[in-house]
């Protein structure tokens, strides 16, 4: 097929990562529709969206206010799934990182979207050839999968599927570009990608060592920070991502989910973070407290 070019786009998902996504396409000229799934998700969505304005103020030099409010004008908050999809170039998901859910949600998108709109998942571990079938067109289906912090972290990782078009990989590129994001194609389908990959191995280290009482997470991180010189150790890392995202992870990962300390560990997140509301630095706390533009209190 040849595959048209990116014009509108549809973010399925408004949480810490969607709605950045869906920011960033706006400030780089796209009409986008942001997608949640009830009336109190949007009103969520509205506040996360004040705070990346500020986000993209503090850290980026070429950002004006005239800038930051003309890309939230080009983004249309919505509950309503058909009126997000129905005229969409290009459809990004950005659900909760459980397979089942990704494919009841992508045959009900499937079913409604247009016959020539783009599939792009922004799973972060899933292997996206285990649910593109479910849209029904696996061969516009692919994995676009953002870092967090979009503004400063200008990664776009694109991975097609087997049955993923050649013609469809270059439209998503180029749009990718056009969004003002650099892509990385992988040339294999490879769960978690290149830089959760990578930043696994840390983050389940430093989890290995807490969790077998080796340090205290706040030492770990600590550690990380004044022998590496990198800001964010694996418990900061965990909290931008998100506790609800991790705990996901952690049970879909046989590695981590069939390994004592594993189990150790998603029983902690549960009780002690998720079932209290400290969800990371979406909630404002998680293994640290962060202030309304998700800047750590008690780092």
């Amino acid at each position: 097929m040849a595959a048209k070019k990116v014009e509108k786009v549809t973010v399925l998902g408004a949480g810490v990562l969607g709605a950045q996504i869906a920011f960033q396409a706006a400030y780089a000229g796209f009409p986008v529709v942001s997608y949640d799934i009830d009336d109190d998700a949007v009103e969520a969505a509205k506040k996360r969206y004040e705070s990346i304005k500020r986000s993209y103020l503090l850290h980026l030099d070429s950002a004006t206010e005239e800038a930051v409010d003309a890309a939230r004008e080009r983004v249309t908050l919505t509950s309503d799934l058909e009126e997000a999809v129905s005229s969409a170039d290009l459809i990004i998901e950005a659900v909760p990182e459980v397979l089942e859910l990704k494919r009841e949600f992508w045959e009900k998108v499937g079913k409604i979207a247009g016959p020539d709109t783009l599939f792009a998942t922004n799973t972060s571990r899933l292997r996206p050839s285990d649910f593109a079938d479910s849209s029904g067109a696996p061969e516009r289906f692919v994995a676009l999968h953002f870092a967090n912090r979009l503004w400063t972290q200008r990664l776009a990782e694109l991975m097609p599927t087997p049955k993923t078009d050649d013609d469809v990989v270059d439209a998503v590129e180029d749009y990718a570009k056009r969004m003002d994001m650099v892509p990385i194609v992988l040339r294999k389908e490879h769960p978690a990608y290149l830089l959760n990959t990578l930043l696994g191995n840390l983050v389940t280290a430093g989890v290995q060592l807490w969790i077998d009482g080796i340090a205290d997470y706040r030492d770990i991180d600590r550690d990380w920070h004044l022998g590496h010189g990198d800001p964010h150790g694996p418990f900061r890392i965990m909290d931008i991502i998100g506790l609800r995202t991790i705990l996901n992870s952690t049970r879909t990962n046989p590695g981590i989910r069939d390994a004592e300390w594993g189990q150790e560990f998603a029983r902690r997140l549960q009780e002690d973070f998720i079932d209290k509301g400290k969800l990371g630095v979406e909630t404002g706390e998680g293994f640290y407290k962060y202030d309304e533009d998700g800047n750590p209190l008690n780092w």
